[in-house]
């Protein structure tokens, strides 16, 4: 009777056991997640990584076009360069005989209608004392150079023409940049000597300041003479009568007189010069010279007094 009763105890039991494994696998199987539902989840946080970075790279992108789009606007910031080009021409003409004194006339009333004027003349005479040539330089506002240089053709008959144009943008921007640093520079220094407590700091600012200054006044007589040189255009007109040789640059007796005088003011400043950089040489040389010199008078005087 005991032993019936303990095998229908282990049957119970087993039969307990069983249910409850079969209970926990379904159990688990209903939580565990399925390959589909990793692929979709894995999906999902794939697609908004994707999403995110489509929504940067759009948003940057969106940026990058608005700020090109302000900067190309007319307000914007980007410094507008106007080119500057220094025009010069250099004609010859021959003029009829005879007329050598209207067509100055002429090309002084060109240069005059248009707003320029005329820098320098210069007018030479035949061997019958008759002024037959000669050069005239007229500077003309850069907006009338060729309708000058296409009046001045009609004087005469033109002989040669040499047109150039010296483009000088980028020194003149250059200019510019070293201005505002220098202006920048200053105002720091009159600050900086507002605000000395010393009297040796207000002399050391006031010194920089001075140098500064300067740098600033150079800056600006440069750019001056530039916007002068952009501004006018420079015409070179010889002007000759026929049979009658155009003059030469710098010709004449007067002329070769002032280039020998200023080649001999060359030629004694550079010996000036020469002889002030070899002084110190010059003075030693003197008196390594003098002690052997006076070496060898002791040297003989003591030979003498021997020999007596």
């Amino acid at each position: 009777m005991k032993k019936q009763f303990l095998l229908l105890l282990i049957i119970v039991l087993s039969i307990f056991l069983c249910i409850s494994l079969f209970v926990g696998c379904s159990r688990s199987k209903a939580v565990a997640p399925t390959p589909a539902n990793n692929n979709v989840a894995e999906g999902g946080s794939s697609n908004l990584k994707e999403a995110a970075e489509t929504t940067t790279a759009a948003q940057l992108l969106s940026e990058s076009e608005s700020s090109q789009q302000d900067q190309s606007k007319p307000g914007s910031d980007l410094p507008n360069i106007k080119p500057k080009i220094i025009k010069s021409a250099v004609l010859s003409i021959e003029v009829g005989k005879g007329t050598f004194d209207d067509s100055m006339v002429k090309i002084t009333k060109i240069a005059e209608s248009s707003g320029g004027y005329v820098s320098s003349t210069e007018s030479y005479s035949n061997a019958e004392g008759k002024i037959t040539s000669g050069r005239i330089l007229i500077r003309i506002p850069s907006e009338k150079f060729d309708i000058s240089i296409n009046e001045i053709k009609k004087i005469g008959e033109l002989k040669s023409i040499n047109i150039s144009g010296q483009d000088v943008t980028q020194e003149y921007v250059d200019l510019e940049s070293r201005l505002k640093n220098y202006e920048a520079q200053e105002k720091v220094l009159i600050d900086l000597m507002n605000k000395s407590t010393s009297v040796k700091d207000s002399i050391e600012v006031q010194k920089e300041l001075s140098n500064v200054q300067g740098e600033i006044e150079v800056i600006k007589g440069r750019m001056n003479y530039l916007n002068n040189m952009v501004s006018f255009s420079t015409i070179e007109i010889t002007i000759a009568e026929p049979n009658v040789a155009p003059p030469v640059q710098g010709g004449g007796f007067l002329n070769a007189v002032k280039r020998g005088a200023e080649t001999a003011i060359k030629v004694l400043n550079g010996l000036a010069f020469f002889i002030i950089t070899i002084s110190p040489l010059i003075v030693l040389a003197g008196i390594v010279l003098i002690i052997v010199w006076a070496s060898i008078r002791a040297r003989n005087k003591r030979r003498a007094k021997k020999t007596q």
